[in-house]
């Protein structure tokens, strides 16, 4: 252990393990054939999105409880986007003490449903994590309850660390660990975990470039929106910076549009459940931000997997139509019966399927006796849609693709 660890040595993780045991799992890793194959190394999930609570953050709420002891009696408070809310909530409730979350406007509605259902009680957060932590540490002070910061504490932090334990368990030949950053507890508490063991693998967490202080120093003031909700933060941990600092490797940032895309991959290709936070390591391959290790296996961690499910629709949306699965077709029709239909049947006779049509009149130049059609079709792919206009102009309708 060396000065920088704050006291987090491979002992407090290995006690931490054992204060959670009945209650954290050890989440499952699994090889995926298309990250590998799309990459070129050897690349392994640890699906934490599988864990209690849908995220990693009840490891270090476990710990933190314990640690705290009778001075939990008068209940617990903390600001969170979700993830911490629902861990500590959960574990307050295995403590049998009482929980106060402060979340900030945004945050996920299902993290705020699965927080309530654990027992916890949640208030009004203000605008980011940051005021929802100034607010929690203000009820602390005027309630005597007990504060728990998300990330920026040696006891989540070495709760945290134990994620750490169980990849060196299960991957014999682990060479990269890539882990999500918001507030570095995870990514800090896997390094320490690892690092002192087998300081060969190299260790890199990922931020999304909208919020990103690990990187640049500080987030952009005012709320941050972003799909990486669980790991939007403004500012370095105090805890965690110098933990980050001394024992990860690197540290990079990706884009919202690569978030959105590894979500979708992660749910079609490999049967996972993941929110942005946790699917930022798989971001970073895709943007070509981390590239796997050339020997031995590169683990991406999926650190959490509470998504809202109105979100999934639009991401569906979208990554259909990227894929080449749905196309967006404006054509001009006369105004007259039946033009419409005729229309219709070209695409019918096509092979695609109408999922949607609309009439758009306002804003456009057209004649007097015409009117612009939208249609949204469900296509075989990219050619596909080229003969469908191909054959639609044949027919002699004026059609363009909106969208590629």
């Amino acid at each position: 252990m060396t000065n920088s660890n704050l006291g987090i040595d491979l002992n407090a993780i290995h006690a931490a393990r054992e204060v959670g045991r009945t209650v954290v799992e050890h989440t499952p890793v699994t090889p995926s054939a298309y990250l590998s194959n799309e990459f070129g190394g050897k690349i392994i999930l640890k699906a934490e999105n599988l864990q209690r609570t849908g995220a990693f953050k009840i490891r270090g709420a476990i710990n933190k409880l314990h640690h705290l002891g009778d001075l939990a009696n008068n209940g617990v408070v903390a600001g969170s986007a979700g993830n911490h809310a629902q861990g500590l909530a959960f574990a307050a409730k295995h403590f049998g003490v009482k929980a106060e979350i402060f979340i900030p406007l945004g945050a996920s509605l299902s993290k705020i449903s699965a927080c309530k259902g654990y027992g916890g009680i949640v208030r009004d957060g203000g605008e980011s994590v940051d005021t929802a932590v100034a607010a929690a540490k203000a009820r602390a002070l005027e309630t005597g309850m007990a504060f728990c910061h998300p990330y920026d504490d040696v006891d989540v932090v070495a709760g945290q660390g134990t994620l750490g334990l169980e990849l060196l368990e299960d991957i014999s030949d682990l060479a990269q660990v890539i882990v999500p950053l918001g507030g570095g507890g995870l990514l800090s508490g896997v390094a320490l975990a690892i690092k002192q063991q087998r300081p060969d693998i190299k260790i890199i967490g990922v931020q999304v470039s909208s919020c990103a202080p690990y990187i640049y120093g500080s987030a952009p003031s005012g709320a941050i929106a972003t799909l990486a909700d669980g790991i939007a933060v403004k500012q370095p941990g105090t805890v965690t910076r110098p933990l980050i600092e001394s024992w990860v490797d690197e540290l990079v940032d990706v884009d919202e549009d690569s978030v959105a895309n590894a979500m979708m991959i992660l749910l079609e290709r490999s049967k996972m459940y993941v929110e942005g936070g946790g699917a930022v390591g798989v971001s970073a391959l895709l943007t070509s931000c981390v590239k796997p290790a050339k020997k031995g296996s590169t683990c991406v961690v999926l650190s959490g997997g509470n998504v809202d499910m109105g979100l999934i629709p639009n991401l569906i949306r979208r990554h259909e139509t990227k894929a080449g699965r749905r196309a967006l077709l404006f054509v001009r029709v006369p105004d007259r019966p039946g033009a419409l239909a005729n229309f219709l049947d070209v695409i019918a006779k096509s092979g695609a399927n109408l999922i949607e049509v609309s009439h758009v009149r306002e804003g456009l130049n057209l004649k007097v006796r015409e009117t612009g059609v939208q249609v949204v079709l469900e296509v075989r792919g990219h050619d596909h849609t080229v003969e469908i206009i191909t054959n639609a102009k044949t027919a002699g309708f004026d059609v363009s693709q909106v969208t590629n």
